[in-house]
């Protein structure tokens, strides 16, 4: 499910991107792209809560330590690239 849901977060920040070029309105993606980048992060939690509650040690052990790290850096990206268009449009309104 995280999957699927990143890949949601991944093509709405492209469609936030492609609208705030070509001069349309993109809240609404910019929104989506950063909401389904919480969700993405909600599904990987409940991945490893699942692994917690049958006590698979072996898989935390081996997962939880990189993908923590992976998941900060795509968050950081995600809403950087998402916010980059309200960025630009208080740089240019100056």
């Amino acid at each position: 499910m995280w999957i699927i849901l990143g890949l949601i977060a991944i093509v709405a920040t492209f469609i936030n991107l492609y609208m705030y070029k070509t001069g349309k309105d993109y809240k609404f993606a910019m929104a989506m792209g950063l909401s389904f980048t919480a969700l993405t992060l909600c599904a990987e939690y409940s991945l490893v809560s699942g692994w917690v509650k049958v006590e698979d040690w072996s898989a935390l052990l081996d997962v939880v330590p990189g993908m923590e790290r992976v998941l900060w850096i795509l968050t950081i990206i995600s809403i950087v690239v998402n916010t980059t268009p309200i960025l630009l449009e208080r740089k240019y309104k100056e």
